[in-house]
C-alpha cells in the first residue's frame, strides 16, 4: 500500500488540522491532557490507545460535541475550539461513530443522503417554490449521493434497508454518508471494528482511494495494528489520556511503552 512521505512533522508544519495542548476534564476526571498533534494535508494519521485511553474524548473535543477545557483546536488555520458540531461540519470536519449510527427503517441511499444535510437549506419558501430552487438543489445533492454510492461499490443494495446488512456493508454506507458531506477532514472511529480480514482489507482500500481520489484527510481510529501499519502516515499513542508516543507506524508500535501498554491486548 502506497503512503505519502512519513517525514517529522512539527506543530504547524502546513497543517490542517492542528491540536495543541488539548485538554477534557468532566468533573474532577482528567480524560485527556497535554494532546498536540498536527494532520497535513492529504495524509493519513492513526490514533491508538486501549479502552479508555482518551481517543474518543480527543475526537469529541475535535468536533466539538465535548469540548476542550484547554488547549487549541485549528482547521486550516482557523481556531474551531468550541464550535457546535453542526458548524464543525459545515466547515469541513466529517465522522463515523465507533457504535453504528445509522437509521434502520431507513434504506442505504436515505441514509447516505442524510450526509447532505448541511448543505441543503429547509423552509416554506423554499418548498412554495420546490419547482425552481428546492428541486435543482435536490438533484444536485443526489448526483453526489450516487457517486459516492458508485466510489464505495453500494449500488446494488442502495434500496436495501440497513437493519439487514452485515457489519462489513453497514460500516460503508456509514463511510459513504460521511464522504458525501465533501469534507477536508475524515474522523473515522474503528471503521473496521467487527470486520473479517477480507472485510478490513476492502475498507482500507476505500480509505487510501478516498485520499488519493478525493483529497481528504483521515484521522483513523483503529485497534488494528496490521491497519496502522499499512496505510498511515504517522501515528499518535495514548494512554490514560496522555501521549506516550508518536510518529511513524513502525516506530511508535516498537516502542516499549505502547508495547507494555496495549499492543499485546490489541493483537489478543
Amino acid at each position: 500500500m502506497t503512503k505519502n512521505n512519513q517525514t517529522t512533522t512539527h506543530v504547524g508544519d502546513g497543517a490542517l488540522l492542528e491540536c495543541s495542548g488539548i485538554e477534557r476534564r468532566f468533573g474532577g476526571i482528567v480524560a485527556v491532557t497535554g494532546v498536540d498533534f498536527v494532520i497535513r494535508p492529504g495524509e493519513i494519521f492513526g490514533l491508538v490507545g486501549p479502552n479508555g485511553s482518551g481517543k474518543t474524548t480527543l475526537t469529541n473535543a475535535i468536533t466539538g460535541f465535548y469540548p476542550p477545557n484547554e488547549g487549541t483546536v485549528r482547521l486550516a488555520g482557523k481556531d474551531i475550539a468550541g464550535t457546535a458540531p453542526h458548524k464543525v461540519a459545515k466547515l469541513g470536519i466529517a465522522r463515523t461513530f465507533q457504535n453504528l449510527a445509522l437509521f434502520n427503517g431507513m434504506s442505504v441511499l436515505d441514509n447516505i443522503l442524510l450526509g447532505r444535510h448541511i448543505y441543503m437549506k429547509p423552509g416554506v419558501l423554499r418548498t412554495a417554490l420546490y419547482w425552481w430552487a428546492a428541486q435543482r438543489e435536490e438533484i444536485e445533492n443526489r448526483e453526489i449521493v450516487e457517486e459516492v454510492i458508485e466510489f464505495l461499490q453500494l449500488e446494488s443494495i442502495r434500496h436495501e434497508l440497513v437493519d439487514g446488512l452485515p457489519i462489513g456493508l453497514k460500516k460503508r454506507v456509514e463511510l459513504a454518508r460521511a464522504l458525501v458531506a465533501e469534507p477536508k477532514m475524515l474522523i473515522l472511529d474503528e471503521p473496521m471494528a467487527g470486520m473479517n480480514q477480507e472485510e478490513k482489507g476492502y475498507m482500507a482500500r476505500f480509505i487510501l482511494d478516498a485520499r488519493a481520489e478525493r483529497g481528504v484527510s483521515v484521522l483513523l481510529i483503529e485497534h488494528h495494528m496490521d491497519v496502522i501499519i499499512g496505510i498511515c502516515d504517522r501515528m499518535l499513542a495514548l494512554n490514560y489520556g496522555e501521549m506516550i508516543a508518536s510518529g511513524l507506524p513502525r516506530d511508535v508500535v516498537n516502542d516499549p511503552r505502547v508495547i507494555e501498554t496495549y499492543i499485546g491486548g490489541a493483537h489478543g
